[in-house]
């Protein structure tokens, strides 16, 4: 049987926040911090995740978008 991948939730995200930008909701130049009300309960995780990845909420949204990858 064919393992399921599971696709890494920052990878989830920088999927999400790409749509975002590509649909002109965001800004590349807006903060993190500013996409916090657009994943209600899911955003405690993420940003401490994305904290954990050396981010700050100040840091702009397309330095989110360009890490090519994740790793735990």
């Amino acid at each position: 049987m064919p393992r399921k991948q599971v696709i890494h939730p920052m990878v989830k995200l920088q999927q999400k926040v790409s749509s975002l930008v590509n649909s002109q909701i965001i800004s590349p130049d807006d903060s993190i911090g500013k996409i916090a009300l657009l994943f209600g309960s899911d955003w405690a995780f993420l940003k401490s995740e994305l904290i954990s990845f050396g981010f700050s909420m100040q840091d702009p949204v397309r330095d989110l978008l360009v890490v090519q990858k994740w790793d735990d």
